[in-house]
């Protein structure tokens, strides 16, 4: 079951890079008594999500902390290696985003947005959404209909919701 407005995020433990390496994160206590913005995507470096999905918050970050935003978290089908180089290569820490890796899909199943597609190589990855939360309670989600298509998960396009 997909996951909707009015449900609960999972609580489910996230990849980040530390100082010593990979290090876990849990989703819940860093949502609870929050404010927060996850968008999740296929896959660090692939085309939709490294020219348009993470630039779009990257450019509407500001926008989102005006409107009382804690957070702007982006969670992908990777391992925490491959998150700390697409931060690095975007400048998307800089921007104020977090970058969380699923490594194993286990938040993006959870929520009833993993999709695979072999042709492209991409098994148990996450469709493209986007999300706010308050309190750990989903208060709007939009999700695409392609994982070629970046238009409502777009930063700009969930601010608009706000």
């Amino acid at each position: 079951m997909t996951i909707s407005v009015g449900d609960r995020l999972p609580k489910e433990t996230l990849l980040r890079m530390g100082e010593n390496g990979p290090e876990e994160v849990a989703l819940g206590p860093l949502v609870e008594g929050r404010k927060v913005v996850i968008f999740g995507l296929p896959g660090a470096f692939t085309g939709t999500c490294h020219n348009a999905h993470l630039p779009s918050f990257i450019r509407t970050r500001e926008a989102f902390a005006a409107k009382g935003v804690d957070a702007v978290i982006c969670v992908s089908v990777n391992d925490p290696f491959v998150m700390q180089a697409w931060d690095q290569a975007t400048g998307a820490g800089d921007a104020g985003i977090t970058m969380l890796a699923d490594s194993g899909a286990a938040l993006t199943k959870a929520m009833g947005l993993d999709f695979t597609a072999p042709p492209a190589g991409l098994y148990d990855r996450s469709q493209r959404y986007a999300l706010l939360a308050e309190n750990g309670e989903v208060k709007v989600i939009q999700v695409e209909d392609s994982p070629g298509e970046c238009t409502v998960s777009a930063g700009e396009a969930l601010l608009e919701k706000l």
